[in-house]
Protein backbone atom coordinates (compact mmCIF):
# COMPACT_ATOMS: atom_id res chain seq x y z
CA UNK A 1 0.00 0.00 0.00
CA UNK A 2 2.82 2.45 0.53
CA UNK A 3 4.88 1.60 -2.28
CA UNK A 4 1.77 1.73 -4.21
CA UNK A 5 1.20 5.45 -3.01
CA UNK A 6 4.53 6.82 -2.90
CA UNK A 7 4.50 5.64 -6.65
CA UNK A 8 1.71 7.98 -7.92
CA UNK A 9 3.40 11.31 -6.13
CA UNK A 10 4.20 13.32 -8.38
CA UNK A 11 5.79 17.21 -8.05
CA UNK A 12 4.58 17.85 -11.55
CA UNK A 13 7.19 20.22 -13.32
CA UNK A 14 10.02 19.51 -10.64
CA UNK A 15 10.01 15.69 -11.40
CA UNK A 16 13.09 16.38 -13.48
CA UNK A 17 14.83 17.63 -11.42
CA UNK A 18 13.97 15.41 -8.14
CA UNK A 19 13.65 12.17 -9.39
CA UNK A 20 12.08 9.43 -7.32
CA UNK A 21 15.81 7.57 -7.78
CA UNK A 22 17.37 10.84 -6.15
CA UNK A 23 15.21 11.17 -3.16
CA UNK A 24 15.55 7.53 -2.95
CA UNK A 25 19.68 7.93 -2.87
CA UNK A 26 19.61 10.72 -0.66
CA UNK A 27 17.35 9.18 1.83
CA UNK A 28 19.48 5.84 2.13
CA UNK A 29 22.64 8.45 2.41
CA UNK A 30 20.80 10.78 5.45
CA UNK A 31 18.69 8.22 7.11
CA UNK A 32 18.76 4.76 8.84
CA UNK A 33 16.56 2.06 6.85
CA UNK A 34 13.71 0.54 8.51
CA UNK A 35 11.51 -2.53 8.55
CA UNK A 36 8.29 -0.98 9.70
CA UNK A 37 6.54 0.29 6.75
CA UNK A 38 4.78 3.48 7.83
CA UNK A 39 1.62 5.29 6.23
CA UNK A 40 3.75 8.58 5.83
CA UNK A 41 7.11 7.15 4.99
CA UNK A 42 10.32 8.75 4.38
CA UNK A 43 9.96 9.35 0.75
CA UNK A 44 6.69 10.60 0.99
CA UNK A 45 7.39 12.83 3.31
CA UNK A 46 10.15 14.44 1.33
CA UNK A 47 7.84 15.07 -1.23
CA UNK A 48 5.11 16.40 1.19
CA UNK A 49 7.34 18.71 2.32
CA UNK A 50 8.67 20.10 -1.62
CA UNK A 51 5.13 20.34 -2.31
CA UNK A 52 4.25 22.20 0.77
CA UNK A 53 6.75 24.64 -0.34
CA UNK A 54 5.49 24.78 -3.73
CA UNK A 55 2.24 25.61 -2.75
CA UNK A 56 2.87 27.66 -0.36
CA UNK A 57 1.04 29.00 2.41
CA UNK A 58 -1.08 25.95 1.73
CA UNK A 59 -2.17 23.52 4.61
CA UNK A 60 -0.42 20.18 5.66
CA UNK A 61 -3.95 18.64 4.85
CA UNK A 62 -4.47 20.52 1.44
CA UNK A 63 -0.98 19.43 0.18
CA UNK A 64 -0.72 15.72 1.22
CA UNK A 65 -4.46 15.79 -0.58
CA UNK A 66 -2.79 17.24 -3.30
CA UNK A 67 -0.22 15.02 -3.44
CA UNK A 68 -1.97 11.36 -3.33
CA UNK A 69 -4.69 12.59 -5.34
CA UNK A 70 -4.90 10.34 -8.88
CA UNK A 71 -7.40 12.02 -10.80
CA UNK A 72 -9.12 10.27 -13.41
CA UNK A 73 -8.37 6.69 -11.92
CA UNK A 74 -10.24 4.30 -9.88
CA UNK A 75 -7.33 3.69 -8.34
CA UNK A 76 -8.93 2.44 -4.43
CA UNK A 77 -7.21 5.59 -2.90
CA UNK A 78 -10.82 7.53 -2.61
CA UNK A 79 -11.45 6.28 1.09
CA UNK A 80 -7.93 6.99 2.30
CA UNK A 81 -7.30 8.96 5.59
CA UNK A 82 -5.03 11.97 5.22
CA UNK A 83 -2.96 11.55 8.86
CA UNK A 84 -3.84 14.12 11.43
CA UNK A 85 -1.46 17.30 12.31
CA UNK A 86 0.14 15.00 14.62
CA UNK A 87 1.19 12.45 12.86
CA UNK A 88 2.59 14.57 10.41
CA UNK A 89 4.82 16.49 13.14
CA UNK A 90 5.78 13.46 13.97
CA UNK A 91 7.15 11.76 10.80
CA UNK A 92 8.87 15.51 10.25
CA UNK A 93 10.87 15.38 13.33
CA UNK A 94 12.31 12.33 12.29
CA UNK A 95 13.31 12.85 8.60
CA UNK A 96 15.78 15.58 9.41
CA UNK A 97 16.85 18.57 7.99
CA UNK A 98 19.83 17.05 5.95
CA UNK A 99 17.75 14.99 3.33
CA UNK A 100 16.59 18.95 1.95
CA UNK A 101 20.23 20.09 1.85
CA UNK A 102 21.46 16.97 -0.06
CA UNK A 103 18.90 17.61 -1.93
CA UNK A 104 19.44 21.83 -2.86
CA UNK A 105 22.81 20.59 -3.18
CA UNK A 106 22.62 18.40 -5.71
CA UNK A 107 20.13 20.58 -7.82
CA UNK A 108 21.98 23.53 -7.78
CA UNK A 109 25.40 21.99 -8.67
CA UNK A 110 27.06 23.59 -11.98
CA UNK A 111 23.52 24.88 -13.57
CA UNK A 112 25.15 26.97 -15.76
CA UNK A 113 27.32 26.17 -18.74
CA UNK A 114 29.57 28.23 -21.15
CA UNK A 115 26.12 29.18 -22.91
CA UNK A 116 24.69 31.60 -19.72
CA UNK A 117 24.98 34.93 -19.81
CA UNK A 118 27.40 35.80 -16.34
CA UNK A 119 28.18 32.60 -15.17
CA UNK A 120 31.85 32.46 -16.22
CA UNK A 121 34.81 35.08 -16.23
CA UNK A 122 37.95 34.06 -17.31
CA UNK A 123 37.28 30.78 -16.57
CA UNK A 124 36.00 30.68 -13.19
CA UNK A 125 32.82 30.36 -12.34
CA UNK A 126 30.96 33.44 -10.52
CA UNK A 127 29.43 32.58 -6.93
CA UNK A 128 27.84 35.54 -4.86
CA UNK A 129 27.08 35.08 -1.13
CA UNK A 130 23.72 36.56 0.17
CA UNK A 131 22.06 36.55 3.32
CA UNK A 132 18.68 37.21 4.78
CA UNK A 133 16.28 36.75 7.29
CA UNK A 134 12.82 35.10 7.57
CA UNK A 135 10.13 35.01 9.73
CA UNK A 136 8.88 32.08 11.55
CA UNK A 137 5.78 31.04 13.81
CA UNK A 138 5.51 33.22 16.98
CA UNK A 139 6.18 30.01 19.69
CA UNK A 140 8.04 29.52 22.63
CA UNK A 141 10.67 27.29 21.29
CA UNK A 142 11.08 29.49 18.21
CA UNK A 143 11.57 32.81 20.99
CA UNK A 144 13.72 31.07 22.69
CA UNK A 145 15.83 28.91 19.77
CA UNK A 146 15.81 31.76 17.43
CA UNK A 147 15.76 35.06 18.83
CA UNK A 148 14.49 38.01 16.74
CA UNK A 149 16.04 42.16 17.06
CA UNK A 150 16.47 42.95 20.53
CA UNK A 151 13.92 44.41 22.40
CA UNK A 152 14.06 47.48 25.32
CA UNK A 153 14.58 45.91 28.83
CA UNK A 154 11.29 44.74 30.18
CA UNK A 155 9.42 44.40 27.04
CA UNK A 156 8.18 41.61 24.45
CA UNK A 157 10.64 41.60 21.41
CA UNK A 158 9.14 43.34 18.45
CA UNK A 159 7.81 41.28 15.57
CA UNK A 160 8.21 37.23 15.18
CA UNK A 161 11.50 35.04 15.89
CA UNK A 162 13.94 35.09 13.19
CA UNK A 163 15.92 32.71 11.07
CA UNK A 164 19.04 33.60 9.19
CA UNK A 165 19.85 32.24 6.09
CA UNK A 166 23.56 32.97 4.17
CA UNK A 167 23.05 31.35 0.57
CA UNK A 168 26.09 30.50 -2.09
CA UNK A 169 24.34 31.58 -5.27
CA UNK A 170 25.36 31.14 -8.72
CA UNK A 171 25.34 34.35 -11.17
CA UNK A 172 23.94 33.60 -14.68
CA UNK A 173 21.58 30.45 -12.97
CA UNK A 174 20.46 32.30 -9.76
CA UNK A 175 20.52 28.70 -8.29
CA UNK A 176 21.47 28.17 -4.74
CA UNK A 177 24.10 26.05 -4.46
CA UNK A 178 24.66 25.30 -0.61
CA UNK A 179 23.27 27.07 1.92
CA UNK A 180 23.46 26.90 5.82
CA UNK A 181 20.61 28.63 8.33
CA UNK A 182 20.69 29.17 11.97
CA UNK A 183 18.71 31.47 14.50
CA UNK A 184 18.99 35.02 14.18
CA UNK A 185 21.60 35.01 16.93
CA UNK A 186 24.44 33.78 15.02
CA UNK A 187 26.08 36.23 12.47
CA UNK A 188 26.13 36.26 9.18
CA UNK A 189 29.95 36.05 8.93
CA UNK A 190 29.71 32.76 10.94
CA UNK A 191 27.32 31.45 8.72
CA UNK A 192 29.08 31.86 5.99
CA UNK A 193 32.27 30.28 7.03
CA UNK A 194 30.36 27.06 7.28
CA UNK A 195 30.24 27.65 3.09
CA UNK A 196 33.93 26.95 3.05
CA UNK A 197 33.74 23.26 1.86
CA UNK A 198 31.17 24.05 -0.80
CA UNK A 199 34.05 26.31 -2.50
CA UNK A 200 36.64 25.51 -5.04
CA UNK A 201 39.93 26.74 -6.84
CA UNK A 202 37.56 26.83 -9.68
CA UNK A 203 35.08 29.77 -7.93
CA UNK A 204 35.60 33.44 -7.87
CA UNK A 205 33.43 34.68 -4.64
CA UNK A 206 31.72 37.92 -4.35
CA UNK A 207 30.31 39.60 -1.46
CA UNK A 208 28.83 42.56 0.21
CA UNK A 209 30.40 45.34 1.85
CA UNK A 210 28.12 44.18 5.00
CA UNK A 211 29.56 40.37 5.06
CA UNK A 212 33.59 40.89 5.32
CA UNK A 213 36.08 40.26 7.84
CA UNK A 214 39.80 39.13 8.18
CA UNK A 215 39.02 36.00 9.70
CA UNK A 216 36.24 35.06 7.05
CA UNK A 217 38.51 36.24 4.23
CA UNK A 218 41.28 34.22 4.95
CA UNK A 219 39.16 30.74 5.69
CA UNK A 220 37.71 30.90 2.17
CA UNK A 221 40.34 31.78 0.48
CA UNK A 222 42.28 28.88 2.19
CA UNK A 223 39.35 26.68 -0.22
CA UNK A 224 41.35 27.33 -3.47
CA UNK A 225 38.78 29.95 -4.68
CA UNK A 226 39.62 33.64 -5.70
CA UNK A 227 37.75 36.43 -3.82
CA UNK A 228 36.38 39.61 -4.93
CA UNK A 229 34.23 41.89 -2.05
CA UNK A 230 33.21 45.21 -1.33
CA UNK A 231 34.70 46.47 1.77
CA UNK A 232 33.68 49.26 4.33
CA UNK A 233 35.05 52.49 4.66
CA UNK A 234 36.10 52.37 7.75
CA UNK A 235 38.57 49.21 6.68
CA UNK A 236 42.08 50.77 6.88
CA UNK A 237 43.87 49.57 3.66
CA UNK A 238 47.33 51.07 3.85
CA UNK A 239 49.61 51.55 0.20
CA UNK A 240 51.85 48.87 0.40
CA UNK A 241 52.98 48.08 -3.16
CA UNK A 242 51.35 50.22 -5.65
CA UNK A 243 50.10 48.56 -9.03
CA UNK A 244 50.70 50.12 -12.46
CA UNK A 245 46.82 50.39 -12.86
CA UNK A 246 46.35 52.39 -9.86
CA UNK A 247 45.05 49.22 -7.49
CA UNK A 248 47.55 48.67 -4.73
CA UNK A 249 48.59 45.68 -2.64
CA UNK A 250 47.60 45.91 1.25
CA UNK A 251 46.93 44.12 4.34
CA UNK A 252 43.72 43.22 6.00
CA UNK A 253 44.26 43.62 9.51
CA UNK A 254 40.55 43.16 10.82
CA UNK A 255 37.46 45.40 11.42
CA UNK A 256 38.04 48.08 14.13
CA UNK A 257 36.24 48.27 17.08
CA UNK A 258 35.07 45.34 18.96
CA UNK A 259 34.62 42.80 15.66
CA UNK A 260 38.21 42.79 15.36
CA UNK A 261 40.25 39.17 14.38
CA UNK A 262 43.31 40.20 15.68
CA UNK A 263 46.34 37.78 14.08
CA UNK A 264 43.94 37.29 11.38
CA UNK A 265 45.98 39.48 8.39
CA UNK A 266 45.33 38.67 4.92
CA UNK A 267 47.52 40.22 1.96
CA UNK A 268 44.92 41.55 -0.61
CA UNK A 269 44.70 43.82 -3.82
CA UNK A 270 42.61 47.19 -3.38
CA UNK A 271 40.87 48.24 -6.01
CA UNK A 272 39.06 52.12 -5.45
CA UNK A 273 36.71 53.78 -8.16
CA UNK A 274 33.96 55.78 -8.15
CA UNK A 275 30.48 54.02 -9.23
CA UNK A 276 28.80 55.65 -11.98
CA UNK A 277 25.24 56.00 -10.32
CA UNK A 278 22.26 58.46 -12.13
CA UNK A 279 22.65 61.56 -10.67
CA UNK A 280 25.98 60.91 -8.23
CA UNK A 281 28.01 63.58 -8.34
CA UNK A 282 31.62 61.15 -7.79
CA UNK A 283 32.19 62.47 -4.80
CA UNK A 284 31.29 58.61 -3.31
CA UNK A 285 34.17 55.94 -3.17
CA UNK A 286 34.07 51.98 -3.49
CA UNK A 287 36.38 49.51 -2.33
CA UNK A 288 36.59 46.10 -3.57
CA UNK A 289 39.59 43.70 -2.66
CA UNK A 290 40.61 40.58 -4.19
CA UNK A 291 42.82 37.83 -4.20
CA UNK A 292 43.24 38.03 -7.86
CA UNK A 293 46.65 40.20 -7.65
CA UNK A 294 47.66 40.23 -10.89
CA UNK A 295 46.69 43.54 -13.02
CA UNK A 296 47.39 41.72 -16.20
CA UNK A 297 45.04 39.01 -15.62
CA UNK A 298 42.47 40.36 -13.37
CA UNK A 299 42.28 44.20 -14.78
CA UNK A 300 40.61 46.32 -12.82
CA UNK A 301 37.69 47.45 -15.58
CA UNK A 302 37.09 43.60 -15.42
CA UNK A 303 36.81 43.64 -11.32
CA UNK A 304 34.51 46.47 -10.98
CA UNK A 305 32.31 45.26 -14.08
CA UNK A 306 31.73 41.92 -12.15
CA UNK A 307 30.97 43.37 -8.77
CA UNK A 308 28.59 46.63 -11.18
CA UNK A 309 26.36 43.79 -12.12
CA UNK A 310 26.51 41.77 -9.05
CA UNK A 311 25.06 45.01 -7.69
CA UNK A 312 22.34 45.61 -10.44
CA UNK A 313 21.38 42.17 -10.58
CA UNK A 314 19.75 42.78 -6.70
CA UNK A 315 19.43 40.60 -3.93
CA UNK A 316 19.36 36.98 -5.64
CA UNK A 317 17.38 35.59 -3.01
CA UNK A 318 14.96 38.46 -3.01
CA UNK A 319 12.04 36.15 -4.97
CA UNK A 320 12.35 33.63 -2.83
CA UNK A 321 10.87 35.64 0.26
CA UNK A 322 8.58 37.86 -1.90
CA UNK A 323 7.39 35.80 -4.33
CA UNK A 324 7.87 31.76 -3.21
CA UNK A 325 7.26 32.36 0.30
CA UNK A 326 5.12 35.67 0.25
CA UNK A 327 6.64 38.78 1.48
CA UNK A 328 3.92 38.74 4.61
CA UNK A 329 3.92 34.91 5.12
CA UNK A 330 5.61 33.33 7.88
CA UNK A 331 7.00 30.02 8.27
CA UNK A 332 4.72 28.04 10.56
CA UNK A 333 6.75 25.69 11.71
CA UNK A 334 6.81 26.38 15.63
CA UNK A 335 10.26 24.38 17.12
CA UNK A 336 13.34 25.72 15.26
CA UNK A 337 14.83 22.27 13.39
CA UNK A 338 12.11 22.09 11.20
CA UNK A 339 11.93 25.75 10.81
CA UNK A 340 15.58 25.09 9.67
CA UNK A 341 13.57 21.94 7.66
CA UNK A 342 11.34 24.27 5.98
CA UNK A 343 13.63 26.70 4.86
CA UNK A 344 15.99 24.16 3.54
CA UNK A 345 12.42 22.83 1.47
CA UNK A 346 12.25 26.21 0.52
CA UNK A 347 15.67 26.49 -0.92
CA UNK A 348 15.33 22.91 -2.97
CA UNK A 349 12.07 23.90 -4.56
CA UNK A 350 13.38 27.75 -5.45
CA UNK A 351 16.37 26.15 -6.91
CA UNK A 352 14.54 23.30 -8.93
CA UNK A 353 12.62 26.66 -10.22
CA UNK A 354 15.79 28.40 -11.16
CA UNK A 355 17.43 25.35 -13.49
CA UNK A 356 14.02 24.85 -14.76
CA UNK A 357 14.14 28.68 -15.95
CA UNK A 358 17.82 28.27 -17.09
CA UNK A 359 16.94 25.36 -18.78
CA UNK A 360 14.53 26.91 -20.82
CA UNK A 361 16.58 29.91 -21.80
CA UNK A 362 19.76 27.74 -23.12
CA UNK A 363 17.80 25.16 -25.11
CA UNK A 364 16.97 27.48 -27.96
CA UNK A 365 18.80 28.05 -31.24
CA UNK A 366 19.57 31.68 -29.72
CA UNK A 367 19.84 31.19 -25.75
CA UNK A 368 18.61 33.88 -23.87
CA UNK A 369 19.74 34.93 -19.99
CA UNK A 370 18.22 33.66 -17.60
CA UNK A 371 17.54 36.40 -15.82
CA UNK A 372 14.90 37.73 -18.13
CA UNK A 373 12.72 34.69 -17.62
CA UNK A 374 9.75 35.79 -14.83
CA UNK A 375 10.28 33.65 -11.78
CA UNK A 376 6.34 34.59 -11.30
CA UNK A 377 5.44 32.69 -14.39
CA UNK A 378 7.61 29.32 -13.76
CA UNK A 379 6.39 29.32 -10.23
CA UNK A 380 2.48 29.16 -11.05
CA UNK A 381 3.32 26.93 -14.05
CA UNK A 382 5.07 24.82 -11.61
CA UNK A 383 1.95 24.71 -9.10
CA UNK A 384 -0.47 24.32 -11.80
CA UNK A 385 1.06 21.11 -13.03
CA UNK A 386 1.30 19.75 -9.32
CA UNK A 387 -2.56 20.46 -9.23
CA UNK A 388 -3.61 19.76 -12.79
CA UNK A 389 -5.51 16.59 -13.69
CA UNK A 390 -3.07 13.27 -15.17
CA UNK A 391 -4.53 10.17 -16.80
CA UNK A 392 -1.65 8.53 -15.51
CA UNK A 393 0.08 9.61 -12.30
CA UNK A 394 1.78 5.89 -12.40
CA UNK A 395 3.99 7.02 -15.38
CA UNK A 396 4.85 10.57 -14.29
CA UNK A 397 7.62 9.44 -11.96
CA UNK A 398 8.88 6.38 -13.40
CA UNK A 399 9.73 4.34 -15.56
CA UNK A 400 12.19 7.21 -17.38
CA UNK A 401 10.66 7.94 -20.91
CA UNK A 402 13.21 6.31 -24.03
CA UNK A 403 15.81 5.89 -21.44
CA UNK A 404 16.83 9.54 -21.77
CA UNK A 405 16.16 11.02 -18.06
CA UNK A 406 17.34 7.21 -16.41
CA UNK A 407 21.19 6.93 -14.73
CA UNK A 408 23.18 4.17 -16.53
CA UNK A 409 24.30 1.69 -14.64
CA UNK A 410 26.63 2.94 -11.99
CA UNK A 411 26.52 6.34 -12.80
CA UNK A 412 26.56 7.96 -9.71
CA UNK A 413 24.84 11.92 -11.26
CA UNK A 414 21.79 12.43 -12.49
CA UNK A 415 21.11 14.69 -15.36
CA UNK A 416 20.73 17.75 -13.51
CA UNK A 417 24.68 17.40 -12.17
CA UNK A 418 26.04 16.48 -9.18
CA UNK A 419 27.80 17.64 -6.11
CA UNK A 420 27.81 14.92 -3.43
CA UNK A 421 28.52 10.76 -3.64
CA UNK A 422 25.24 10.11 -4.06
CA UNK A 423 24.72 6.61 -5.89
CA UNK A 424 21.71 5.36 -7.65
CA UNK A 425 22.43 2.00 -6.27
CA UNK A 426 22.63 3.10 -2.87
CA UNK A 427 18.82 3.38 -3.17
CA UNK A 428 16.96 0.55 -0.93
CA UNK A 429 15.20 -2.34 -3.00
CA UNK A 430 11.89 -1.41 -1.03
CA UNK A 431 11.14 1.84 0.36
Amino acid sequence: MVDQLLDMVTLGDLDSVFPQDLVEAVLAKTQDREVRRRLLSPGLMVYFLLARALLSPQSYQRVLRTLVAAPGLDNGWDNWRVPDKAAIFRARCKLGIEPFRELLVHAGSAVADERTPGAFWRGLRVMALAGTTLQAADSPANQTGLGGPRAHRGERPPGCPLARLVALVEAGSNAVCDATVDSYRVRERVLAERLATSLGPAMLVLADHDLPCAQLWSRLAESGAELLWRVPKTWKLPVEETLPDRSWISTVHGEPGRDAWPGQDARARVVEYAPDLPGGSGAERCRLITTLTDPDAAPVADLVGLYGARSEAGDPLAELKTIQIGSDTVLSSRTPDLVFQETYAHLAVYTGLRVRMHATAVNRSEPLDPGRLSFTAELRAARRSLTAQRPAPNSVIRPPIDGRDAPAAGHSRPAWGDHRALTWAAAPADR
